[in-house]
């Protein structure tokens, strides 16, 4: 179905990348075609969804279709959370104050740290041994 005025929005975190539509609609939340509370089953994972659209105060205008890919599930979260801040700032540039001031527009930085060679992991040496 195709919808006239839609928002586009990319959001990461950590591996996880959402690509995110924001239209006019009744206020549905998909993610992968799922409804977001069953592809996000923790609570606070959905309430991390649902921030940016509860700051601006636009919860039950819009629907929310999401594509999410990589990393697992709390970096989908996040990914969908930064993605939905960005559409709706080109929705409506007047909410990027609101949507800045709560750190919503910042993409997190935190990545995993690459293995170094002769370790086990990024820092864990092995085990040492005298003898």
């Amino acid at each position: 179905m195709p919808y006239k005025v839609q928002y586009w929005g990319t959001g990461r975190r950590k591996e996880a990348v959402a690509r995110l539509r924001v239209v006019p609609g009744s206020g549905r939340i998909l993610v992968n075609g799922r409804p977001y509370e069953r592809y996000f089953p923790a609570v606070h994972w959905q309430a991390q969804v649902r921030e940016p659209l509860r700051l601006c105060q636009l919860e039950g205008r819009y629907d929310v279709l999401v594509n999410v890919q990589g990393g697992g599930v709390s970096g989908q979260a996040g990914a969908v959370r930064h993605a939905l801040a960005r559409a709706l700032q080109a929705l409506d540039p007047e909410l990027r104050p609101v949507l800045k001031k709560a750190g919503l527009l910042r993409r997190d930085p935190r990545m995993k740290e690459r293995r170094k060679y002769g370790l086990k992991k990024a820092r864990k040496a092995p085990q040492f041994s005298k003898r």
